[in-house]
């Protein structure tokens, strides 16, 4: 299947190029005209703080619009005459947009508590008739109320807006970086400018179109505005790693002295299904993220893999037709001294390092479990939750408002508990009064408000300040304190029902939900690809020791991981606001990314030593061949995967920081500890074991990936 793509590709170059280029500029055309819809639905069925959503929804619909603050300080105190004029002519101009149904101004009787007990912080409540959600998609709504507070600053006043309606849209920029760092490791490893060219050119393609692609899937799926981030910063990684396998095996068909058509069918047919193979398993494995039924990583496992799939598709069909334009001119535009492939199989670094392991294998497997263990120890005090808007950038106008609530009010004023209440007529208030007692005797409670009913008395809310922030883990204990203990204790013996809601509320309990599913999903995805090991290799031993290093790599990006962004050793040099939790959904996107990754250098490397052990049947000849065969370009796409992830901690966005941190350290490991450690030492170890598989699964089909042989019937047809 693939030779015929590669003959296609190749005998109809301008075709396939013209298609690849009309498809970026029709989607990228339709997606400007269309514009973004990103936004973040928290929606967790059967959770507690759905629960009051669901009852809100149904009896209290008024309470569903979406909050903002308008945070302002004056150093004169805002109870001066001339701030009062200022800001309730601010609050005048912003109640006039056609979505916001009122301003609680701290002015007024109902706001007189919305004033710091120091007289110079206050902030007036924004209320919209839409959810945030609508909010995303009605991005003139905010965008006005933007503007009318930006024409407002300059004078003695400092305004912020607050909430998450506000917050900066995440940025594409900093691959900028990681492109340029690319395509230096590109020319060292080529030592000329096409060849470098040809892995840029398929990457740019893939992303541009899978950018295009995530935009216009945003207004059907829910999708994060750090999902076009991630999807850059992935397609960018795996697109040149991709492409550079297949070049890396065209330029070597042409060493060998093949022409250009057959160099072209030899690498798509060996290393593109060595790209397909690893491709495959990382879109089915961020897919699988659908299965979680949370509609924020469903939506951010369909755009990664969306990026992904469109990615692996230019490697194998515009790759070719852009290599058959430069033929066997491909080494041309060569950078005097650097790129010499006079290749030698006895001599340089991983030569000699492949005969000290073939030597020494019980202590280099030695030396390599204790270091990735040791890195791996912290994962099991990792934190799943939410960071707050303390860990945004000061150039964020959020940050700055939680900056001046937390100065102002406490630290808990900016991650309120919600309280919605189901009662049964006017009578049930007393309850709800009771309830509010008990909950405000709780030690981390600062405040709670009085019960607010509807109309008709089915329903009424009330809001808890915790003492803690809302990334705090004593938030977490107060909220589970909350529903397990004080809320039945105080409603006993009644009918009336109240549940713990609002964002902070539901992010925990997306955290809660997520880390209980994390073993399942991981369990998948070993399964799966444990089952595509052993059909490729025939071995039950190999994907045995696969799953389990590729498990320690990812351990040890995960333990790294809360060193830094959960206690903080570290942070500051990466620009970090705070410490807090790691995000909920991080770890089960990095393993379905990082397990793809590691399994394209697992099967480059493995490739390569079977296809030596089934030429000589010399176990430890072929893993000392294929280590030294494959070792430069896994070390150069290595490289270039950490330069492209790494270039993204430069941003100011700390969940894309912390994706692209966590992905680049773990290639780092993979490609270092794992590959040039743990494997081969393994291998010497465990000898002819290594290519065991019981009589009982011989009839397995032959899969044969990466192989040697050259394509020369079709290049006759």
């Amino acid at each position: 299947m693939l030779t015929k793509v590669a003959r296609f590709s190749f005998r109809h170059r301008w075709l396939v190029l013209l298609f690849w280029a009309g498809l970026l500029l029709g989607i990228t055309a339709w997606s400007r005209s269309l514009g973004s819809a990103f936004s973040t639905s928290f929606k967790l069925p059967d959770s507690d703080s759905q629960k009051a959503v669901d009852l809100l929804e149904s009896r209290f619909p008024a309470q569903l619009g979406a909050t903002g603050d308008l945070v302002f300080k004056a150093e004169s105190g805002v109870r001066d005459p001339a701030v009062q004029d200022e800001v309730s002519g601010l609050i005048d101009r912003i109640s006039r947009d056609p979505n916001v149904v009122a301003v609680k101004s701290p002015y007024s009787p109902e706001g007189a508590n919305q004033i710091s007990p120091d007289g110079q912080i206050a902030y007036a409540v924004i209320q919209f008739d839409l959810s945030e959600q609508e909010l995303s998609h009605d991005k003139s709504t905010v965008a006005g109320v933007k503007d009318i507070v930006a024409d407002a600053q300059g004078g003695a006043l400092q305004y912020e807006l607050g909430g998450n309606m506000f917050e900066a849209e995440p940025s594409i920029g900093a691959e900028g970086v990681g492109i340029v760092a690319a395509i230096i490791i590109l020319l060292v490893a080529f030592g000329s400018v096409l060849a470098m060219a040809l892995p840029i050119i398929t990457a740019l393609f893939g992303v541009g179109i899978g950018i295009g692609a995530i935009t216009l899937l945003s207004h059907t799926i829910s999708m994060m505005g750090e999902t076009r981030q991630l999807a850059a910063m992935i397609g960018i990684g795996v697109g040149i790693d991709y492409a550079l396998f297949i070049v890396t095996r065209y330029r070597k068909g042409l060493h060998d002295n093949l022409s250009p058509e057959q160099a072209n069918f030899q690498a798509v047919n060996t290393a593109g299904r060595a790209v397909v193979f690893a491709g495959f398993i990382v879109v089915v494995s961020l897919l699988g993220m659908v299965l979680i039924n949370i509609e924020f990583v469903q939506g951010m496992g369909i755009g990664a893999a969306t990026v992904v799939a469109i990615t692996m598709l230019a490697a194998v069909t515009l790759l070719p037709a852009v290599i058959s334009f430069v033929g066997s001119s491909i080494d041309r535009l060569r950078i005097p001294g650097i790129g010499n492939h006079a290749h030698k199989e006895d001599r340089g670094f991983f030569y000699r390092w492949s005969r000290f392991v073939e030597r020494h294998p019980w202590s280099v497997l030695l030396v390599g479990l204790v270091i990735i263990i040791t890195l791996a120890l912290p994962m099991f005090s990792m934190r799943l939750g939410s960071s707050d808007a303390s860990a945004r950038p000061e150039s964020d106008t959020t940050r700055r408002a939680y900056d001046l609530l937390s100065e102002g009010f406490g630290l808990g004023f900016n991650g309120p508990l919600m309280l919605a209440a189901g009662i049964d007529g006017q009578a049930d208030l007393a309850v709800l009064g009771q309830v509010r007692q008990q909950v405000m005797a709780d030690e981390n409670v600062a405040f709670v408000s009085p019960p607010v009913p509807n109309e008709d008395f089915s329903a009424a809310v009330m809001q808890v300040i915790p003492r803690t922030s809302p990334q705090d883990e004593g938030t977490l204990e107060l909220m589970n304190r909350l529903r397990s203990e004080t809320l039945p204790a105080a409603t006993a013996g009644s009918d009336v029902e109240v549940h713990v809601g609002g964002i902070t509320a539901a992010f925990d309990d997306i955290a809660q939900v997520l880390e209980q599913r994390l073993p399942l999903f991981i369990a998948a995805v070993l399964a799966f690809s444990f089952i595509l090991l052993t059909i490729v290799f025939r071995s039950l031993i190999i994907p045995i020791k696969a799953v389990i290093l590729n498990m320690l790599s990812i351990g040890a990006a995960y333990g790294v991981l809360v060193v830094v962004f959960q206690w903080g050793f570290g942070g500051s040099l990466l620009g970090l606001g705070s410490t807090g939790p790691i995000e909920s959904f991080l770890p089960m996107m990095l393993f379905a990314i990082l397990f793809g990754l590691s399994m394209d250098y697992e099967v480059f490397l493995l490739s390569s030593i079977k296809e030596e052990y089934d030429r000589t049947g010399d176990n430890s000849q072929a893993i000392s061949l294929g280590l030294i065969r494959t070792a430069r370009v896994i070390t150069a796409a290595a490289a270039i995967m950490v330069c492209v992830f790494g270039s993204f901690i430069l941003g100011e966005n700390r969940i894309i920081k912390e994706f692209g941190f966590g992905l680049a350290v773990a290639i780092l490991i993979d490609s270092t500890i794992v590959r040039m450690l743990l494997v081969p030492s393994a291998m010497h170890i465990m000898g002819k074991l290594n290519w065991w598989l019981p009589g009982w699964l011989r009839w397995m089909p032959a899969v044969h990936i990466d192989g040697n042989e050259v394509i020369t019937s079709d290049v006759e047809d």
